[in-house]
């Protein structure tokens, strides 16, 4: 009975993952500038990655005949999941700050830019 219940936890993961994956690809088709762009893709990158690691462990946790690999194969992914969470964020936050300090993206309409002025696309 809980080894049904952990595999379609697994399997809702995993398609909560699909899901995340085609809602960050509308984002990046959809969003206008890099930064906007680049917040799609991280969020692609912990819903659509991180989930579906977590539910292909969950789920290699209670299948048999992977013998006694199995505690092997989840363990391995729920680091890989973890690794990713610590990464992501981190690796997108220094491609935002690489763009911003090179001064390639502009953000359109610009409130204030505390960092450089001279960035901002649209003075109003």
């Amino acid at each position: 009975m809980i080894t049904e219940i952990i595999i379609y936890i697994g399997l809702a993961l995993i398609g909560l993952g699909a899901l995340a994956d085609l809602i960050a690809s509308i984002g990046m088709h959809r969003f206008k500038n890099f930064y906007l762009r680049l917040h799609a893709t991280t969020v692609g990158t912990i819903w659509g990655a991180v989930f579906p690691i977590i539910g292909a462990s969950l789920i290699a946790f209670v299948y048999e005949p992977l013998g006694p690999y199995k505690y092997l194969m989840g363990g391995a992914g729920l680091v890989t999941a973890l690794i990713i969470i610590l990464l992501a964020p981190a690796g997108s936050h220094a491609l935002a700050r690489a763009i911003h300090r090179a001064g390639i993206a502009k953000v359109v309409p610009c409130v204030h830019d505390e960092l450089n002025p001279q960035l901002c696309g649209d003075k109003q």
